[in-house]
């Protein structure tokens, strides 16, 4: 039984059940006085509300995808050799995969994702599950991407695209980003009515070694997740999907801890993302116990902390020259004033963009609201590449030069009144 899977879910049900019922039938025999019938009694209570709360976690790890096996659960987690020499035969938009960085994976999770595009991939796009397998980390993580219409079209097909990798928090998942934040829907509807251009949306989790919070961190001696977010993940999807190369047309967003990660990885790698969205994020990394130690011990530990302090980098290293959006609710988040404080410490040649509505709170339907337009920004801030695959010189080929896009005016989105954005300069 897989640790996601309904059977689980009813199983851990049933026994949940059968064990509020043996206690209510055992009960009458602990009632007697004496050690033993007070061990019992204990024993008893004890057993039945672990089962009543492993019934209860697995419901709601299956519902949101927070670990997706039991080894993840465990913290066993699948690892390549650096020299990535595994990986089986397959194909991800009709390329052979045989030893690459991308590697097609289970539709388990895709499955029961609504609202994906359906029929033709040329007219609707497609949402493709994968494996990125890191070449430098070893580490191998999986990932929805979603391919826009015209990446299927044949006028196109020399084309490469702009991408932006959505990040989710922690301990969420790629299932999270696809059907509560809603990425790959919100991104097609806005493509489809002009209000943003064609896009590569890239999600994937920032918890490469569940179930620790590695924060985006190259934790000394431990996972180095800011290694493959920043070098490894650009990496494999240059190398197997018409991907921008430079870094303007590269973008990276996500919610909570991995809105943190979006910021942190703009300003600390801007040669690799140059525009950032981020939904309530913290602008200092901390250590807790999910996270264990991040910046390891020695001289050199208050310097690794200050460089994740987001504020700190602001007054003391030279800024970069980046786009970012923060996005805080003035009422039902705690991190306002803190959000409020980063976008005046912006300075030239980075810019800042706002997105405070009056009231919200640190969960889904507040992030969808404002999922529109902090696309639609991030949309205008990328460059649609002009590079171009390299053409066969055949008959029949694709003309060299794309077609112009157009953009629609921009419209607000949903049934309430989408946060306003406002610039700072």
């Amino acid at each position: 039984m897989g640790l996601t899977s309904e059977t689980t879910v009813y199983v851990m049900a049933v026994a949940a059940a059968v064990g509020v019922a043996l206690l209510v039938w055992l009960w009458p025999r602990f009632a007697r006085q004496g050690v033993w019938q007070v061990l019992g009694r204990l024993a008893a209570l004890g057993m039945t509300q672990v089962v009543i709360v492993a019934a209860f976690a697995c419901w709601l790890n299956s519902s949101y995808q927070f670990f997706g096996s039991w080894g993840e659960l465990f913290g066993r987690v699948e690892t390549a050799p650096l020299g990535v020499s595994q990986g089986g035969v397959g194909t991800v938009s009709g390329i052979s995969l045989k030893g690459a960085l991308v590697q097609p994976a289970s539709d388990e999770q895709l499955s029961r994702v609504s609202g994906l595009p359906t029929g033709p991939a040329a007219e609707n796009g497609r949402v493709e599950s994968v494996k990125i397998i890191g070449r430098r980390t070893g580490v191998i993580d999986p990932a929805f991407v979603y391919l826009p219409p015209q990446y299927f079209q044949k006028a196109y097909k020399r084309q490469r695209f702009p991408v932006i990798v959505a990040l989710s928090g922690y301990p969420g998942s790629i299932f999270n980003l696809a059907q509560y934040l809603r990425v790959s829907q919100t991104a097609g509807d806005l493509q489809r009515r002009g209000q943003m251009q064609p896009t590569i949306m890239v999600m994937i989790r920032p918890t490469i070694a569940p179930p620790r919070d590695t924060e985006c961190v190259n934790v000394p001696g431990g996972p180095q997740t800011e290694t493959f977010l920043a070098r490894d993940l650009p990496e494999a999807l240059k190398s197997t999907y018409r991907v921008g190369h430079a870094a303007s047309a590269w973008g990276v967003m996500g919610y909570s801890s991995g809105g943190t990660c979006a910021l942190q990885l703009t300003m600390r790698d801007p040669h690799v993302y140059t525009t950032a969205a981020a939904l309530s994020p913290d602008y200092k990394i901390r250590e807790d116990p999910t996270t264990g130690s991040l910046f390891g011990t020695g001289p050199d530990r208050s310097d690794r902390i200050n460089a994740h302090d987001l504020m700190w980098r602001l007054k003391h290293l030279p800024i970069p020259d980046v786009s970012v959006l923060v996005a805080d609710s003035k009422h039902g988040e705690r991190g306002y004033p803190q959000t409020q404080a980063f976008v005046k410490a912006v300075k030239a040649p980075m810019r800042v963009v706002a997105i405070l509505p009056d009231e919200g709170s640190h969960n889904f339907p507040t992030w969808v609201r404002e999922m529109p337009p902090a696309l639609t920004w991030m949309g205008q801030q990328l460059t649609f590449p002009q590079d171009v695959v390299p053409r066969h010189l055949k008959k029949g080929s694709a003309a060299a030069t794309p077609p112009k896009l157009s953009h629609g005016p921009l419209r607000a989105e949903g049934p309430k009144p989408t946060p306003r954005l406002k610039t700072h300069k």
